[in-house]
């Protein structure tokens, strides 16, 4: 997995440090291009788009890089549509599919935002709100994938979306408040196996062939990318050509000519990040024990090893001239008063420790965590134990450095915290 580090060399791995110091995310220009040019070139029978799943990273910058390529993006609340929209993306080439019902959902779609009912209840208040309107749903299709139950979106054990058998409720909320409902969305969670992506597909066709005013079908995201060699990376082209294969000989037997639309996030973002940190401590605890790496950074700043037990690759950078011959096994942890707040763990267990085999590594050597790009600075516990959110620089096209985001202070952390009393009236 060297190759994921290879735009942080070690002499700009340290100006980094110098400069805006550590922890930082460090983020690579070039491999965002690239990656999205893949995903715009997915295979495709009739009309395609490509929605960014801006909760990957939300970062203003990267929104308006990829805005800017040709990129819709799928927002997964009120507050992120309205975040793409302060980014300065057109409301129409945003869609919003949540949890909950956003409050400030008639202001968004004032704004042409777009909105994709994920229950029932949703489509009834959308229905309300919108009556006569055009409107998109959500439909959990019976099945899903990913490496453990907190990356399934699909299948019984998830919450996302209308379950399948309920579709004829649908019919009945778009009958009763006038809604027209013109695109179906369904959603897996993420892996690479074009089989399993092949029944998603046709279960997804099979819904649309009970809404007849369906034009375009959106088949989410959940494109799997490698964090270390046990994993494999969705080859798009594959999966593209089975869904065109199929939207083909659906149109051939009932012709209807969908448009095809996906939302990848990992896969536009993930592999084109850095967590890159500075060992501040090693701690043995004896012959039975381990060696353990303190690293100044942790599961307030990348919080998917705690969350899932994912597993990052890893690289160090030496300060000084010293070769890294010797090699040693250690337990990289982070700063948080957490016993959970491991960098190591075993995979596919959380709770596990697992040491990795390492050059020799001292204090004051850097250490990067790869494929950091995707839910890790966004999905992070920001400011617990009060550490503060960290920087975010990028690695432009042409080799220069910007900075995405600065360093928070306790200052700015405790800026909104007040002593305001609330007045209430009082009743029985």
């Amino acid at each position: 997995m060297d190759n994921v580090f290879d735009f942080l060399t070690k002499k700009r791995a340290f100006q980094v440090k110098e400069t805006v110091g550590t922890p930082v995310y460090i983020y690579d220009e070039k491999g965002l291009r690239r990656a999205a040019e893949e995903v715009l070139h997915f295979p495709h029978a009739f009309g395609y788009r490509a929605r960014y799943a801006m909760k990957a990273n939300s970062n203003a910058y990267i929104l308006r890089l990829f805005n800017n390529l040709g990129l819709h993006f799928d927002a997964s609340s009120g507050y992120e549509a309205e975040r793409a929209l302060l980014a300065r993306i057109e409301g129409k080439k945003i869609q919003i599919t949540a949890q909950e019902y956003p409050a400030n959902l008639k202001d968004l779609i004032q704004q042409g935002v777009l909105f994709n009912a994920s229950s029932c209840r949703q489509l009834e208040r959308y229905g309300k709100d919108f009556p006569g309107s055009a409107v998109s749903v959500r439909i959990n299709p019976g099945i899903g994938s990913g490496h453990n139950n907190r990356t399934n979106v699909g299948g019984l054990s998830s919450s996302f979306g209308i379950w399948h058998e309920w579709i004829p409720n649908v019919r009945v909320i778009a009958e009763k408040y006038g809604l027209k409902i013109t695109k179906l969305h369904t959603h897996i969670g993420s892996g690479s196996d074009p089989k399993t992506w092949q029944r998603v597909v046709d279960m997804s066709l099979q819904a649309v062939r009970e809404f007849p005013d369906v034009k375009t079908l959106n088949l989410g995201g959940g494109y799997k990318v490698a964090r270390n060699p046990a994993e494999k990376t969705t080859d798009l082209q594959v999966i593209g050509q089975s869904v065109k294969e199929a939207f083909k000989a659906f149109y051939t037997e009932t012709g209807r000519k969908l448009d095809l639309e996906i939302e990848p996030g990992t896969y536009l973002v993930a592999a084109s990040g850095i967590l890159l940190a500075q060992v501040m401590d090693k701690i043995p605890t004896g012959k039975e024990g381990y060696t353990f790496l303190k690293l100044d950074t942790g599961m307030n700043d990348l919080t998917r090893t705690t969350l899932y037990g994912s597993v990052h690759p890893v690289k160090v950078y030496p300060a000084g001239e010293k070769k890294l011959e010797k090699k040693e096994k250690v337990v990289i942890v982070g700063h948080c008063c957490e016993s959970g707040d491991i960098f190591t763990p075993a995979p596919g267990d959380p709770e596990g420790i697992q040491p990795l085999e390492l050059p020799e590594v001292q204090v004051g050597d850097l250490l990067a965590l790869g494929v950091a790009g995707a839910y890790c600075a966004s999905m992070s516990l920001t400011n617990y134990n009060s550490f503060p959110q960290i920087p975010e620089v990028l690695i432009t096209s042409d080799g220069n450095m910007k900075l995405l985001r600065k360093r928070q202070t306790v200052q700015n952390m405790v800026a909104l915290e007040c002593d305001k009393e609330l007045r209430v009236e009082s009743g029985e």
